[in-house]
């Protein structure tokens, strides 16, 4: 992999970093925000929801907008506004400002990321891919445990604002690069864009992202909740039949067929529900249930961390070595017993144990992560990467978004017939657990050869 290739990687990864932080981080600053601009707490979380849905609505028209317009400067557009957005947030002076700022940041976060990830599967070849996915599957093994950290310290000991402007200076810095590192990727005849299709997508997945939220709040509306979810189901479902009826839709469903690409949009995505539920649920089970210090709960959840990072390079020479198939499939039965261990864990469990429970969890999460991104590309053919990135792109957001709404649903089903804040948390963790057994399955009925290209490996 030469000096260009790992630039471009690491820019897009910086980019993927932005966009997850700001997702996450304004949740421990939502108290400071709200006091400053004269508003209830709970009123901030529409700053969240605005954000996620608009990522989930324009996403999938980012590889659209690729073709017609070319990778370098839709990326370095969406660079442009996300900044800007960004200053907008800082100097936000009320509530309905700093949403529509949030918005604004999302429409630069939707097209950022996809696109620079479409870039480096073009531009990379097969036997390097293993390597460019693993600096693209960094930002979202490290941003969902540093941004609650981030924004505590920051609100706590400074200022909320500084959450927005530390992107500036970021932006400018990938701004300047992205003129050097992106090419112009681009079709040569693009098509029309698929109006119905983008505003079918669009209806279905704000529906769906609104109604996640509304299970993972506080005090969910039950009614509301269960209406847009229902018009969520609805809508996708006739969508997807309309998606698979026309012969140019904005979204090439039929690309599911390659198997190694839907074991990481079906399996894959339940695994990074499951996972990502981890750090939301381990601080409430810590304040709530153990009564330590929200600061306490976040240095140990730090742990999870550790694992990640440390595992790191050692994760492509596992897959070269073992293979995708076994790698993955180890990697999802070691996050279960890791989800078993994270429920057997107590006020009274030793430190070093907590510890080294959420380490081995980090350790197995960026394993899984980086092998269900790497797997997820290696058979698909070249025609088919722009919309299966778009797809791909969707369905993670979904994903980390789901991961907090059923980790949400798992609290209050155990609360329901258990009694004490600990063993619902324990409920919540054993049915993650069990809930891997899909992706088990389906890892585990790959075939034995699958991405070995990618893996760099000449035989099974």
């Amino acid at each position: 992999m030469d000096k260009t290739a790992r630039g471009l990687a690491l820019l897009v990864a910086g980019a993927y970093f932005m966009e997850i932080l700001d997702a996450t981080v304004i949740a421990p600053a939502a108290p400071h925000i709200a006091a400053d601009l004269g508003v209830q707490p709970v009123t901030v979380n529409v700053a969240i929801t605005a954000y996620l849905l608009t990522l989930a609505v324009l996403i999938p028209i980012s590889g659209w907008l690729t073709e017609r317009y070319g990778a370098r400067r839709v990326f370095a557009v969406a660079i442009i506004v996300f900044t800007l957005a960004s200053a907008g947030c800082a100097a936000a002076v009320n509530l309905p400002m700093l949403v529509g700022t949030r918005v604004l940041q999302g429409v630069g976060g939707a097209l950022m990321v996809p696109v620079g990830r479409l870039v480096v599967i073009r531009t990379t070849a097969k036997t390097d891919l293993v390597r460019a996915i693993a600096y693209l599957t960094w930002p979202a093994l490290a941003a969902p445990l540093l941004a609650p950290a981030l924004g505590g310290i920051l609100s706590t000991y400074a200022s909320w604002r500084l959450i927005f402007l530390i992107n500036v200076p970021l932006g400018v810095v990938a701004l300047l690069l992205a003129r050097r590192l992106i090419p112009d990727v681009r079709a040569d005849a693009p098509g029309r864009l698929d109006w119905r299709g983008f505003l079918m997508v669009a209806a279905g997945m704000a529906a769906l992202v609104a109604g996640l939220e509304a299970v993972a709040s506080q005090h969910p509306r039950r009614l509301l909740t269960l209406a847009l979810l229902i018009f969520a189901a609805t809508t996708l479902t006739i969508t997807v039949r309309y998606l698979l009826r026309v012969s140019k839709p904005l979204v090439d469903l039929r690309v599911l067929r390659v198997r190694t690409y839907r074991v990481t949009a079906l399996g894959g995505s339940i695994f990074r529900a499951a996972i990502n539920a981890i750090p939301f649920l381990l601080p409430l089970l810590f304040q709530l249930g153990f009564g330590w210090t929200a600061a306490q709960a976040g240095l140990v959840v730090i742990a999870l961390f550790a694992g990640n990072i440390g595992i790191k390079p050692v994760t492509t020479p596992l897959m070269r070595r073992f293979g995708m198939r076994p790698v993955m499939l180890g990697a999802v039965l070691a996050s279960a017993l890791c989800l078993l261990g994270i429920a057997a864990l107590s006020a009274t469990t030793p430190l070093i144990v907590t510890l080294a429970v959420l380490a081995l969890s980090g350790v197995f999460r960026s394993i899984g992560f980086t092998t269900y991104n790497t797997v997820a590309f290696a058979d698909v053919p070249p025609a088919r990467l722009t919309s299966a990135n778009s797809l791909m792109s969707t369905i993670q957001e979904l994903g980390a978004g789901l991961g907090v709404a059923l980790g949400a649903l798992l609290v209050r089903l155990g609360a329901s017939f258990t009694e004490g804040v600990v063993p619902s948390f324990r409920v919540a963790f054993v049915a993650l657990a069990i809930l891997l057994i899909i992706p088990a399955v389906e890892a585990f009925r790959l075939p034995g050869t699958a991405g070995n290209v990618v893996a760099g490996r000449s035989s099974p």
